[in-house]
């Protein structure tokens, strides 16, 4: 006798129905929380500390990042000083910034030279890209959170994207995810092919793995 495909019939570790669903819902909550955010530019102010201070630990000279879209948090500003810094320091040192280019039908990821100025085209998805300028790799990697929950666990907008081309660089970079306090789920279940971050920063401070940065004054 025929019979509709139960949970049994599921592959191993895919999600149901309902954890797609639920997943569904939970990210459209947190956009709508992150996009009515009465204090935004506040937060993001305070977030663009929070790198900026945690940086200084770093010696990486190539930093991956993202385009802001869906009220992102915007971490080039903090970037563009950074490599302004590398510049004035007493053997001044060579510091790039770079931004994802998206192969939508191979659904891969590579990141391209980018600075101010940077003449820029869009992508397949209407997303500005870097026009022409040089590929790199990263050593460190900003993501950007649509949520996040202990663990280094990252919700995006579920394309997958960055787990996919995290889990075929070689070696991987350091990864930082980047998002707002109010993107915070405390319930968050990781399916088999979610890759924890190695960092979380939000407007608070470090998320993720410990919060050894003190919270901003307010």
């Amino acid at each position: 006798m025929d019979k509709s495909p139960g949970p049994a019939d599921q592959p191993a570790g895919a999600p149901t129905g309902g954890a797609v669903e639920a997943k569904k819902a939970l990210r459209k909550e947190l956009l709508a929380l992150r996009n009515a955010m009465p204090d935004r530019l506040h937060r993001s102010e305070l977030l663009q500390q929070v790198m900026r201070i945690w940086l200084l630990r770093r010696e990486d000279t190539v930093i991956g990042a993202y385009w802001p879209i869906k009220g992102e948090f915007d971490p080039l500003p903090a970037l563009h000083r950074w490599k302004e810094d590398g510049e004035l320091l007493d053997q001044a040192q060579r510091r790039r910034i770079a931004l994802p280019v998206i192969n939508k039908a191979h659904k891969t990821m590579t990141f391209h030279i980018w600075y101010p100025g940077c003449e820029m085209e869009e992508d397949a998805y209407g997303i500005p890209k870097p026009k022409d300028t040089d590929m790199v790799s990263p050593t460190l990697l900003f993501v950007p959170c649509v949520g996040y929950s202990a663990g280094g666990y990252r919700l995006g907008y579920g394309g997958g994207f960055y787990d996919r081309m995290l889990g075929s660089l070689e070696p991987r970079p350091f990864t930082v995810g980047l998002g707002f306090g109010v993107g915070y789920v405390s319930d968050f279940s990781p399916e088999p092919h979610d890759v924890p971050l190695d960092a979380i920063l939000t407007d608070f401070g470090e998320a993720w793995p410990v919060a050894d940065i003190s919270r901003p004054q307010r």
